[in-house]
Order: C-alpha cells, then structure tokens, then sequence
C-alpha cells in the first residue's frame, strides 16, 4: 500500500488520481484550497466533491495553498506526489500575470525543494500542458476543411521534440513551461524521479467546466441548458484532441511504476483516438440533446492559441507498451449526456 499527495484533489484530474489510488487501496492525502472558485466564480467550485472523497476512509484532506510552508510537512511520508493544482486557464491569467506565475512556477517550486530536502525518494509527477509550445504549432502544415483544420500529413501528432522558442506564449504558457522546466531539471540535475506530462484537452463528466477553461464540459451544458455561447476565432474550425481523466490517472500510475523516470517529458492527449473541432463537437451536441446552440464565432483569436492540436502519444506509448485508452471518442463525448 502506497501512500499518494495529490494537489488540486477535488479538480477534474485530481479527483481522478485521488479515487484511483483510493479504489486500490491506497492512502490518500489531497490538497485543495478550492481556488477555481476565485479564478471561475461559484458555479465552478470545486468544493463539493469533498463529500464524495470523503466516502472513502483512507482519503485525508488538507485545505492549503501548494505555496504554504505546509506542503513540507505533507510530503514527507508520501511515496507519490501527483500536482495537479494550478491557476489553469489561459485566458485567466492575463487578468493577475502575478498570481498566475506564483502559483504554477513558485508553487511547482516549493513541491519540489520540499520533495528534494524531506523525501527525495518520492516521485513528482507533475500535470504540465501543451501551451508550454505557445503558438509553434500554428506554423505546422495546416489544411482547412469544411468543419476542421487537419495537418497534411494525417499520421502527424505533435511530438515532444516540437521547439518552445521563437513564439508567442500566453501568460499561462510561460508560468507552465516555467514550473515544466524545473520538473525536469530536478529529475536530470537532482536526481529526484520527476515526469512532466505535456497534456492537451483533458475533460470527463466530473469538469466544472467555465467559458474559459474546460470547453466540452462548458460547451455541453450550454447546449443542454440554452446557454448562448462564443467560440474564439479560428472559424470555430480549431481541432482539440480530448483526453478523460481516467485514463490521465491510469497513465499517472503507468509511469509512477518505472524506477527510471527521472525528468522524462510526455505529451498526454487524445491523440487519433479521441479529436475534435469546435463546430464537430457543437453539431455532436446538439444532436445528442435534440438542441440547437445559440453562439457566435468571433473574429478575434485568443493570443497564442492553437489552430490544431493532437498529441502525438508515441513517447509514452513506445516505453509502456500494456498501456491503453479506457474512453473510446464515443465514450469520452456520451459521459456529458448522462
């Protein structure tokens, strides 16, 4: 039996991690001071996903902020830090660049120092994010379809090798790439076993989705509920791979049982397994409800944001070869349905 913290432990991909370990038997120590309600409003708070952890008797939680001095204290009879908390919207963080960068770089930080200096035989596992490319994947090779953007060569996923130089990064990219970074440096410099997991659209029927973060999730519900809804640019024909929480999780563990992962880089997605467009995945709800979307696709891009993205998965794939996706597409886009 292992003993797992998990930061950001009511969030759609801590909660993930947290009932995982849990449902196997594990102790679990989460982390969450319910910040996505400052960042998202009310309606996106995460709180009350405590009264489901709180049905499983191994399951501790800590109300702390990943800066606090406390995270020391929590780290030190642990096995396994999965750190998933995060100001996690690309869009958000232009209204506090400060807070933004203190909570994913100086909180990523003060996991690791707190690893390194009170349990460096535990392994950090670290919830990165594709933004760390900035805009580099815009200058790909890029098709335009009817519904979709698609890459000419259809076999082509963005590798992990992709240059994170000469772009334009959002605010949020830079904190990330940041905290990515030093993910790695303590893996390959200090010697403390680390992955980075480079994750593209992540989502499952637990996402407090809000218009700036979690768009299935958020674009589900206004569908459902006749909410009117704006697409950013791209003539709602940017593409997404989608990736659930579940299978985040079981890839967490995957890479939790190799002693040999020291500062390893992953990007983490759906991949050809599970993509879509804005305008793919409106139609796809709006049938699935017997509804019609009210929405408007403005001119205007979000700075830095991706055209097309899907992960080329074939890194992770290539070194766990056992591991395979839970959620089929169908499956990933029925869970909102339920």
């Amino acid at each position: 039996m292992s003993r797992i913290l998990v930061t950001g432990s009511l969030g759609l991909i801590g909660g993930a991690c947290s009932r995982y370990y849990l449902e196997r038997g594990h102790e679990v120590v989460g982390v969450d001071d319910d910040h996505r309600s400052t960042f998202f409003g009310e309606d996106a708070s995460v709180s009350d996903e405590l009264t489901v952890m709180s049905d499983y008797n191994s399951y501790e939680h800590e109300w702390v902020d990943i800066r606090s001095k406390r995270i020391s204290d929590l780290v030190k009879e642990v096995d396994l830090v999965v750190h998933c908390a995060a100001q996690p919207s690309h869009d958000w963080a232009y209204q506090d660049p400060r807070l933004d960068f203190d909570i994913n770089a100086s909180g990523t930080l003060n996991i690791l120092e707190s690893v390194r200096e009170g349990n460096p035989n535990a392994m950090v596992v670290y919830m990165s994010t594709n933004k760390v490319y900035g805009d580099r994947p815009n200058y790909l090779p890029l098709v335009e379809e009817e519904t979709r953007y698609s890459h000419e060569d259809p076999s082509y996923g963005v590798p992990e090798d992709m240059s994170v130089d000469s772009c334009i990064h959002s605010v949020f990219g830079v904190s990330k790439l940041s905290a990515d970074l030093m993910v790695q440096e303590y893996g390959k410099n200090l010697g403390i076993r680390t992955a980075s997991l480079r994750c593209g659209c992540l989502t499952g029927q637990s996402h407090k989705g809000a218009e700036l973060h979690g768009f299935l999730s958020y674009l589900s519900k206004c569908v459902k509920n006749g909410t009117p809804y704006r697409v950013f640019g791209h003539k709602g024909k940017q593409v997404r791979d989608n990736i659930h929480a579940d299978d985040v999780a079981s890839i967490v563990d995957t890479i939790f049982q190799d002693e040999g992962c020291y500062g390893e880089v992953f990007n983490i997605g759906g991949s050809f397994n599970s993509n879509i467009s804005m305008l793919e995945a409106i139609d796809w709800f709006e049938n699935a409800f017997g509804k019609k979307l009210s929405y408007e696709i403005l001119d205007e891009n979000r700075t830095g944001d991706h055209i097309w993205y899907i992960s080329d998965m074939s890194k992770f794939q290539g070194r766990y070869p056992d591991w395979k996706y839970g959620y089929s597409h169908q499956d990933l886009m029925e869970c909102f349905c339920k």
